[in-house]
Parts: C-alpha cells; structure tokens; sequence
C-alpha cells in the first residue's frame, strides 16, 4: 500500500525547481527587454506556487507520524514556520504578478518590483529547503530504519507492501 508521508519528497523538488528557473526567466526578461522570458517566468512562477501550497499541505500530512521531542520538535517547528512564510509569500508574488500582467502594467520599475518580490520569495524557498534538508540529514526525519531485517526480508517487505512493527 502506498503510504502518503512520503509525497513532501516526490512533491516538494518541484516548485523548488519551477520556482528559481522562473526567477531567472524573469530576470533575463527584464535585462533583456524579451516578453518570452518574462512570460515564461510568469507560467513557472504561477505553476511553481500551486506546487508550493501542494507541498505545504502533504509536509503537514507528511508531519503529523513523527514524533516531536528536543531538538526535533524545535527543528520542524522552524521547518513548518519558514514553509508557512514561503507559502504566503510566493502566494503575494503570484497574485501580484496576476495582477501586472491583468492590467498590462508588467513593465519599467514595476516589472523590477515584481522580479525582487519572486526573488524574496525565491529566498525563502531555498531557506526552507535547507531546513527541510536539515530535518532529514541532521535528525533522521521521515527515515525509516531496517537495522534488523535482512536485506532479502526487507526486499521482500518492499515487495509485498507490508511494514514492520518499526514503521507501525
């Protein structure tokens, strides 16, 4: 059976990605005065937020199996508080941005306001990447251990999609 905790993964590289190729498109299209850049930038960035706000719901979902004590329970609190900045802030840029383009007012120093909103946005973004690496690498969030099965059980677990008494 698949288990949802594990979609922040699968999810998250997404907008993370969609988001900085985005910022780039917008700064070139700015530099360069070219609408195919600044409209490329405009698709990745309202797609890369609806990818932010899926990310944020399935990390909460992906959140509530661990268990939260000392230097955990402080690390996913930071985690969650700079993914919550993140989400409101890439949903400002976007709405912003809707806004510019709606009344073809994407232009001059507008257009530059609008660019250094994606790149606080983007700011945050890696920040909270950081700390979700952190939650990973630093306390072993979301890892699942094996240490007393085989590696042909655990093959075989995998293949049957049970799980062990650890991950219950």
């Amino acid at each position: 059976m698949f288990d949802l905790t594990t979609l922040h993964p699968l999810i998250i590289h997404f907008p993370i990605a969609l988001l900085i190729v985005g910022l780039i498109a917008d700064i070139t299209g700015a530099i360069l005065k070219k609408e195919f850049y600044s409209r490329a930038g405009f698709y990745l960035l309202i797609t890369g937020t609806l990818g932010v706000i899926a990310a944020y719901f399935s990390g909460n979902l992906a959140s509530e199996g661990l268990i939260e004590a000392g230097s955990l329970k402080y690390a996913l609190e930071t985690h969650e508080s700079a993914a919550t900045l993140t989400l409101w802030t890439m949903i400002v840029v976007s709405a912003v941005r809707i806004v510019l383009v709606a009344l073809k007012k994407f232009k001059g120093a507008l257009q530059w306001v609008s660019v250094f909103l994606f790149l606080l946005g983007a700011l945050s973004i890696v920040r909270t990447g950081h700390l979700g690496g952190q939650l990973v690498y630093k306390h072993a969030a979301g890892v699942r251990l094996q240490i007393d099965m085989t590696p042909a059980e655990v093959q075989m677990q995998e293949n049957s999609g049970q799980k062990t008494e650890d991950t219950d």
